[in-house]
């Protein structure tokens, strides 16, 4: 039997790299899909993908930290495929104009939470109650490993991601009794087409040469990240919840 066999998956940031990556392996696990990115092509051309396939899939081209166009994709998820068993909170992200505290442009700030931090929130604050009327489910939340270790260059995306951090600690404890699952996947430096920008245009808001060398075992590729939220979607970590797991070849341990 395959592991996501009639469950119901929603997946943000889902366009390319590591979100791709996991819209295509949970649909050949059997997942019905929500797919959510701001990006209208590139979601459009991975649903397409999934259905190709034999997948089911829905996109919703929308951004994650509006509230509205939120609730209307989950709404339209449950009411198209019976409710959410699966949230994976993976869209996110560091931004060229991200940068030490001091040089950083204030308002980068605000944007950094939304995406990283209000869009997680936002996430789980929606399906919480269709995997209440499921009888529970899985939350899976985008941190990083900026969160875990000192790194420069980019203040606001660390900040943010520290908060998805505590925050996937306090819903796991307010969430056990529901039968709900709330961990959070800490990358490394992961080779997606955004992160290979940065590291063409030498911008410390992607993985500066120190930060690179402490990946004992090189830097990472989306499917590798795709394998561990499979994982924590799937009943194979039924009994874990409240951790935040370094997929991250050595890093955080260098």
């Amino acid at each position: 039997m395959k592991r996501l066999e009639g469950k119901i998956a929603i997946i943000t940031g889902a366009s390319a790299g590591i979100g791709k990556a996991s819209a295509l392996l949970f649909a050949s696990e059997g997942a019905s899909l929500g797919l959510i990115d701001i990006n209208l092509d590139g979601g459009k051309e991975v649903c397409e993908e999934i259905r190709k396939n034999g997948g089911k899939a829905e996109f919703f081209g929308i951004d994650v930290s509006n509230p509205e166009a939120m609730k209307g994709a989950f709404e339209a998820v449950a009411d198209t495929y019976g409710g959410i068993d699966v949230l994976y909170n993976n869209a996110g992200g560091a931004t060229p104009r991200d940068d030490y505290i001091l040089k950083m442009p204030l308002d980068e700030f605000d944007h950094a939470i939304g995406l990283n931090l209000f869009g997680p929130l936002l996430g789980c604050r929606l399906a919480i109650p269709y995997m209440n009327q499921r009888g529970g489910g899985s939350i899976i939340n985008t941190a990083s490993i900026r969160s875990m270790i000192g790194t420069p260059g980019a203040d606001a995306y660390t900040a943010a991601k520290g908060g998805v951090v505590t925050l996937t600690r306090a819903l796991a404890l307010q969430c056990a009794d529901q039968g709900i699952r709330v961990n959070a996947i800490a990358p490394g430096a992961v080779l997606t087409e955004r992160v290979k920008k940065l590291m063409e245009q030498d911008n410390d808001s992607g993985p500066t040469q120190d930060m690179i060398e402490k990946h004992l075992l090189g830097l990472g590729h989306p499917q590798q990240v795709a394998t561990v939220a499979l994982f924590f979607a799937s009943e194979d970590s039924n009994w874990i919840t409240g951790q935040v797991l370094p997929v991250d070849g050595g890093a955080s341990v260098h």
